[in-house]
């Protein structure tokens, strides 16, 4: 059975020139629904650090990742638009955001914020990536209806059309990644947050979360069409899968450094 994409307006509504983008609501309601559950797994965990510095981190999270997200994006997939126009990397309007970009900015965001408030640096960490995969989740749901980031042509019998871009069946890659990226990591994550987590086993959660996306991301970026300005390298690997094997690697060593198995 082959589905055809929904035609989604990606503008929700808009007044004049201001537009109302579920780009822009997936954002929003990744960061409030993360504000929330990260307070809520502090309680439980009863950490050294109050929730006030959560709130407080909040706005140097948005920044982290957006500025990350847009630096990442147009170094890693537009450096010839920006070479041409270096002004071109605060086009935010024109869109494109990197998950590896948007990765660095919130990390250098943590260390930041952590030695300002003399915390330390995985307790804060473990707790935004236990929430990471909500945030990735509704970006990928955001890109479906955007029609961006689409499969490649397949005779998989739940392939979906999307007309705008032709008449062809495609994986909904973006919809796999929404699955995996976001809700099998959320649940894996919360699995060994409830099963063994303890503020003595500080960096596990980041690291589980660094591999297993890693994983995930470097799977599926097979069924993933890969940018035509890129194309894969050594006819075999994409831009994202080079970019997603050093995370498994750092994964795997900030959990063999920390000896946080689970």
């Amino acid at each position: 059975m082959i589905l055809t994409q929904p035609s989604i307006d990606p503008v929700i509504f808009s007044f004049g020139f201001l537009e109302i983008r579920w780009y822009g609501l997936a954002y929003i309601a990744a960061f409030l629904i993360s504000v929330y559950l990260i307070k809520y797994f502090n309680n439980k965990l009863k950490s050294s650090f109050k929730n006030k510095l959560i709130d407080d981190f909040f706005i140097w999270s948005i920044l982290g990742v957006i500025i990350g997200g847009r630096i990442g994006y147009v170094l890693i997939y537009q450096l010839d638009s920006f070479l041409f126009n270096p002004i071109y990397i605060i086009y935010i309007w024109k869109g494109g955001m990197s998950f590896h970009g948007g990765l660095i900015g919130i990390i250098i965001s943590i260390f930041l914020f952590s030695k300002k408030n003399n915390i330390q640096f995985f307790s804060l960490a473990d707790l935004i990536s236990l929430v990471a995969p909500i945030g990735l989740f509704f970006g990928r749901i955001a890109n479906f209806i955007n029609v961006e980031l689409i499969g490649r042509v397949t005779d998989f019998p739940f392939a979906i059309i999307y007309p705008t871009i032709d008449n062809l069946p495609r994986h909904p890659s973006q919809l796999y990644e929404a699955f995996l990226e976001g809700i099998i990591l959320f649940i894996i994550l919360l699995i060994i947050f409830f099963k063994s987590y303890s503020i003595d086993k500080y960096g596990q959660l980041s690291g589980f979360f660094l591999f297993f996306y890693g994983i995930f991301r470097f799977s599926i970026e097979f069924l993933r069409e890969p940018d035509q300005h890129i194309g894969l390298f050594l006819n075999f690997l994409s831009m994202g899968q080079l970019l997603s094997i050093p995370l498994i690697f750092i994964g795997i060593i900030i959990l063999w450094k920390k000896k946080s198995y689970v």
